[in-house]
């Protein structure tokens, strides 16, 4: 019993930390695109 409840906490860790890692990522992306939008603009 102790197992499985191990188990699924390990399994919801991993599910939380690709969510993390998507949702950083996806922030990222759009800080650099929005960065370098307004540094096209200084630009011209």
């Amino acid at each position: 019993m102790e197992e499985s409840g191990s188990f699924d906490v390990g399994v919801a860790g991993s599910v939380t930390m690709i969510i993390l890692t998507l949702t950083v990522t996806a922030l990222m992306i759009n800080f650099y695109r929005r960065f370098k939008r307004l540094s096209d603009r200084k630009d011209k």
